[in-house]
């Protein structure tokens, strides 16, 4: 391990590895820090869904940014798999958004207007998707809310970057930043080393460093809890979405489950209530689930904030410290276009004004209802 680097990054889930590797396209001499394994926390708890249209209803910096980012997922997956010989597995079905009620319906069609949304009425709906429940009232096709297998995401951005120069340390925890001269130092399980700058993209668990920091923004974790069940008979080519819940096809034939919200909860286990309730719901969307086999369920910690956006920027009173955290149910989603921000920061080249004041670190929190 060397002494000192260009930068080093905390968290080697899915929005550390791709600032990793952005850093590595600019040959920035770079250490990344994981307390466990490349990928193995939160990441791979997601369903790993690109639902710009799904999770963002307001017209706002926040929805340009998720656009933005899922714009870049066209590309990635080719520059990725040329890159680390990895596939992201990448699932082009897009999304029904389904409503069950009048108001449900008033809602999804303020997205008309939109190039990829088009919507479908319960007889369309069934007949692309024939095992739908007979209850809806219609449904939002949105074409461009595909999704990705978020391990494989995570490890072609961390084996890319490795191969172009970056250092990985599994299994290392970082315990300290310190200020110290022209240099930061970080203290961890592995000694000491200095850096130009330190970017803390450790999920949920950012906010030890945020308080180490002299930094008191809202921080807190949202347990969800999915399953994934075996779908051996009934098509099914697109990801079924109503009220925050999802089922999500899988290219292996599996179906992933999700999920619940528990703010405050810091256990990664789930619970037989909360299990429970996501199959209720899952079976109000898709009822011949109920006699497909289980294989398996988990937990995650979503990262949450205050106003439920991520934190992207630089430290109000230290440039050289950067933080990526606190992105919530969006980390999937928002990876590649946090990976490039960080890195301009990094830099120091101009990106978007309008997302520099969204997600900075000292803005104005409007905490959500």
């Amino acid at each position: 391990m060397k002494r000192h680097y260009d930068t080093v990054i905390i968290g080697g889930g899915i929005i550390g590895s791709a600032i990793a590797y952005h850093l590595s396209k600019e040959k920035q001499k770079t250490a990344l820090f994981e307390s466990g394994t490349i990928g193995g926390k939160t990441t791979s708890a997601a369903a790993g869904m690109l639902g710009a249209h799904a999770e963002c209803e307001a017209r706002d910096a926040f929805f340009d940014f998720a656009m933005y980012s899922q714009r870049l997922y066209q590309a990635l997956g080719a520059e990725l798999n040329e890159r680390s010989g990895i596939d992201i597995r990448r699932h082009n079905g897009g999304m029904y958004k389904l409503a069950f009620s009048e108001e449900d319906v008033a809602r999804l069609r303020q997205m008309d207007d939109l190039d990829s949304v088009s919507w479908h009425t319960k007889e369309e709906v069934l007949e692309n998707e024939p095992y739908t429940s007979k209850e809806i009232a219609g449904a939002s096709l949105i074409k461009a809310d595909v999704h990705v297998e978020p391990f494989y995401v995570c490890k072609a951005y961390a084996k890319a970057a490795r191969l172009s120069g970056t250092e990985l340390y599994e299994h290392t925890s970082v315990t300290e930043i310190k200020r110290d001269g022209d240099a930061v130092c970080i203290t961890t399980t592995a000694g000491e080393v200095y850096a130009d700058h330190v970017v803390v993209a450790s999920g949920v668990w950012s906010g030890q460093f945020f308080k180490q920091l002299g930094l008191n923004q809202a921080f807190f974790p949202v347990k969800g809890e999915c399953l994934s069940v075996w779908n051996d008979d009934f098509p099914l080519t697109k990801t079924l979405y109503h009220d925050h819940c999802y089922i999500v096809p899988r290219k292996s034939g599996r179906l992933v489950v999700g999920a619940t919200m528990k703010p405050g909860d810091w256990s990664d286990k789930p619970e037989l209530g909360g299990l429970e309730s996501v199959m209720q719901k899952a079976k109000t969307m898709l009822p011949a689930i109920q006699y497909m086999k289980v294989d398996r369920f988990w937990a995650g910690l979503r990262p949450g904030t205050g106003d439920g956006k991520p934190y992207i920027g630089r430290h109000p009173e230290d440039s050289r410290i950067l933080f990526a955290a606190g992105h919530f149910r969006n980390g999937i989603l928002l990876a590649p276009a946090t990976g490039e921000v960080i890195c301009d920061l990094v830099m120091d080249r101009k990106f978007n004004q309008k997302w520099i004041d969204a997600f900075r670190i000292d803005r104005k929190e409007a905490v959500q209802a």
